[in-house]
């Protein structure tokens, strides 16, 4: 089978999965929290973007799915500071290093949080975390799913990954430093 057919095949399951009374009420997992991480090959990304917007599009899911893509978060948080159309003079002036470690102060875990919360979500919804390629470095997911757990424990939140996780540790685009995240469950 080839790698393409194996990620539809991947793909056609977790639309069946993300359909099922199972999911949407995290049975199987031992009262664990409901984070689920759907993990691919960076290079499959634009496949997987099609999935998410068709998958958004459906209206045959049962419940409603929540997209959060967080670069977009990330941008509209910039957006809200005013400072989207300053940070590259700021960085021209002071450098990367300098706009990291600013961003971070403003565009933080509680950022994100109250940005996905702003979108309220009921029992039988699902959130889908995207971009999570696209929002490195600005945000880290496994620090993000820790926040979020108090917050989007009644529903499932499903995490379209480009990397892999072993159970144990996520690992971005299968080349940065793994980090530990064990509260997460691969999904299909």
């Amino acid at each position: 089978m080839s790698k393409r057919n194996k990620l539809n095949e991947r793909l056609d399951a977790l639309r069946q999965l993300v359909q099922s009374d199972d999911f949407l009420n995290g049975k199987g997992l031992s009262n664990e929290v409901n984070i689920r991480i759907f993990c691919y090959d960076p290079q499959d990304e634009m496949t997987v973007r099609h999935f998410t917007k068709k998958l958004m599009e459906s209206t045959d899911m049962g419940g409603r799915i929540i997209e959060h893509n967080l670069y977009r978060v990330f941008l509209d948080i910039c957006e809200d500071k005013r400072i989207t159309d300053k940070i590259p003079a700021l960085e021209q002036k002071k450098g990367p290093a300098f706009i990291l470690q600013h961003l971070a102060r403003i565009a933080n875990n509680l950022a994100f949080i109250e940005k996905m919360k702003a979108t309220p979500h009921h029992l039988g919804d699902v959130i889908l975390i995207t971009g999570v390629g696209e929002a490195f470095p600005f945000i880290r997911v496994h620090a993000l799913l820790d926040a979020m757990q108090p917050h989007f424990s009644d529903v499932p939140i499903l995490v379209m990954y480009p990397g892999t996780f072993d159970g144990r540790c996520v690992r971005l685009f299968d080349r940065l430093t793994p980090n530990p995240y064990y509260r997460a469950f691969n999904v299909v």
